[in-house]
């Protein structure tokens, strides 16, 4: 959310007289209302693309895929797959297809893992500090052995603090943090692809 403050004139643009307040020459008084409500009509602008921009939203064309269609090879109901469609279909110029015959392109899955490592405990051996961190490995060819993107991997951390009395806000943090992991890696694929060339025919 973004808060405002109002910017307050100096004692020394004031001129007192006859017991009433009045503006130095050269300035003017603005109407609190009209000021309030210039604000508002900011904060409103700036928090909706705010907003925009942490939901991943882009404005459809502002990035160019070498195909203009495309076939994800997710497992169904994937969160990671359905978080790329839509990113794909509501920033760029290409279509995520049903059928892989009919795609100009195919993301194919090879690798998908979900890893938590500890890095810290205290003296009773307890644990204190773990790292998430997902792994994805893909590529993007043009199903008949020509690749528009070799297999690669895009590897997203993030380091979670854990105290054992306080179990339910960590659970939460770290569904937080996996949300976001699962989004930084979708902005990674995405500049992949876009940054990829038509294969050679």
């Amino acid at each position: 959310m973004w808060w405002f403050r109002a910017t307050v004139a100096p004692a020394q643009a004031r001129v007192q007289s006859h017991g009433q307040s009045q503006l130095a020459p050269g300035l003017r008084r603005v109407d609190p209302f009209a000021r309030r409500s210039a604000i508002g009509r900011l904060a409103a602008v700036l928090g909706l693309a705010g907003g925009l921009v942490a939901c991943g939203f882009r404005l459809r064309g502002s990035q160019s895929l070498p195909f203009a269609t495309l076939f994800l090879g997710f497992p169904p109901n994937s969160p990671l797959g359905a978080e790329l469609s839509r990113n794909i279909q509501a920033g760029t110029g290409t279509r995520v297809v049903a059928d892989r015959r009919q795609a100009e392109a195919v993301l194919e899955m090879l690798g998908e893992q979900r890893e938590r490592e500890v890095l810290a405990v205290d003296a009773q051996g307890r644990t204190r500090e773990y790292r998430l961190r997902l792994r994805l490995t893909f590529r993007v060819h043009d199903g008949k052995g020509n690749e528009f993107v070799p297999p690669g991997e895009i590897v997203v951390s993030r380091d979670l603090a854990f105290n054992e009395a306080q179990v339910l806000a960590r659970e939460a943090e770290e569904a937080l943090l996996l949300r976001e992991m699962q989004t930084d890696a979708v902005q990674q694929m995405l500049r992949r692809i876009a940054a990829a060339r038509p294969p050679a025919r």
